[in-house]
């Protein structure tokens, strides 16, 4: 099973670093890409329907039409990740609030480790080492939160 990181731009990379690390931890596969809904539309619409991936997160701020545009060529699972900047509203609402029928998850501004986890949830459904790995990550928050 595998996790196709789309960034749109490079300037997205401290967000796309938290989303690596969790994977890193979960032993997670991914691959990472740059591609923009508005000046590579193309280039993500072939990056999208060649993937191999099981889920996909999209990270964009501004208008942040990337998630949506991914949602718009697969029918996988899309999470969204809203990146801060100038107006932050914008990006969150811009993913959000998709049109009916083209659903695409979200998590909070600058979130990318929850949109990491979020996505070693949708693969532990059908995977039972990621369920255990998940277990132990929940019980060690646990314990971390107690000791303090």
């Amino acid at each position: 099973m595998k996790i196709q990181i789309i960034m749109g731009s490079a300037s997205d990379m401290p967000i796309a670093e938290k989303v690596k690390a969790v994977f890193e931890e979960f032993g997670v596969a991914y691959d990472l890409s740059v591609a923009s809904a508005h000046r590579t539309p193309d280039l993500l619409k072939k990056l999208v329907e060649k993937s191999d991936a099981d889920v996909f997160i999209g990270i964009a701020g501004l208008s942040a039409a990337l998630p949506g545009t991914i949602a718009a060529h697969t029918i996988k699972p899309v999470i969204g990740v809203p990146v801060s900047g100038k107006v932050n509203l914008d990006a969150i609402l811009s993913i959000v609030q998709m049109p009916p029928g083209i659903p695409v998850g979200a998590v909070g501004l600058d979130r990318g480790e929850n949109a990491a986890l979020l996505a070693v949830e949708i693969l532990a459904v059908k995977d039972v080492r990621l369920e255990k790995k998940l277990l132990e990550y929940r019980k060690k928050m646990r314990e971390k939160a107690v000791s303090k």
